[in-house]
């Protein structure tokens, strides 16, 4: 991947010792990723021109922090996966985890594709399409999705896509308590427990990230399930997993 030149202010976090003990190993790894992010992000349209400056702590730690929310191995899909994030992020992190990446704008399917060949992820695939067209087809034992949707179509599209006891993990902010509340009659429909509000820090000074949890309990093979998340198929016609990269909602 060729550089490009973005006018922006050093992240103040790079080669932060702080970081380079949260991460270990695998921290070379993502200063790559926030370099590519930090020359290319802005100029493709995968984040604001106020973001370059605050990659590692609004966006690269902002996902790593769920990556303990998640199976150490099985397979993820981050729904919305956009510029990478959570999705290039726990991959990194979690690499006995299949990951796919799943995005339906083939301008960001280009750019996954080039940052996972770029940092040499053998444990990602990188798929276009929708959560919502896939029910039946794919299958995942978590989800992750950031800035994709309000968390009562969010359950729509994903939870028919979790096996049996499979998480799905939606990172979310200070709305989260009025979107579970929202999203409680089809959560639970389509077999999913109660939602749980989940607050998980990275490292000292830096904010806490806030997600909601959701397990898939049950698998209905009939009514139930299908029935409440196609309800709402034709009214839905918003990104179904494509999502704005910016700050969580």
């Amino acid at each position: 991947m060729a550089p490009a030149e973005a006018d922006a202010a050093p992240d103040p976090l790079t080669d932060d010792p702080r970081l380079i003990e949260y991460f270990g190993e695998v921290y070379p790894v993502l200063a790559r990723f926030h370099a590519l992010l930090t020359e290319q992000g802005v100029l493709r349209g995968l984040i604001g021109p106020r973001e370059a400056a605050k990659l590692w702590e609004r966006h690269i730690l902002n996902s790593a922090a769920v990556a303990p929310l998640l199976p150490s191995t099985g397979r993820l899909v981050d729904v919305g996966s956009g510029a990478g994030l959570p999705g290039i992020v726990l991959a990194v992190m979690l690499p006995e985890v299949e990951v796919t990446l799943l995005e339906p704008m083939e301008r960001r399917i280009e750019w996954l594709r080039e940052v996972v060949e770029h940092l040499g992820l053998t444990n990602v695939d990188v798929r276009r399409g929708r959560a919502e067209d896939l029910h039946g087809e794919l299958q995942a034992d978590a989800i992750t999705a950031r800035a994709v949707a309000p968390l009562d179509r969010l359950a729509r599209w994903t939870l028919p896509l979790l096996v049996q006891g499979g998480v799905l993990i939606a990172l979310k902010g200070r709305h989260a308590a009025e979107e579970v509340e929202s999203a409680k009659y089809v959560i639970k429909k389509l077999g999913g427990g109660a939602a749980q509000i989940v607050e998980v820090g990275t490292v000292d000074g830096v904010d806490i990230t806030t997600a909601v949890r959701v397990v898939r309990e049950t698998v209905r093979g009939s009514a139930g399930a299908r029935a409440a998340s196609k309800r709402t198929q034709g009214s839905s016609s918003g990104r179904g997993g494509s999502g704005t990269r910016g700050a969580t909602a």
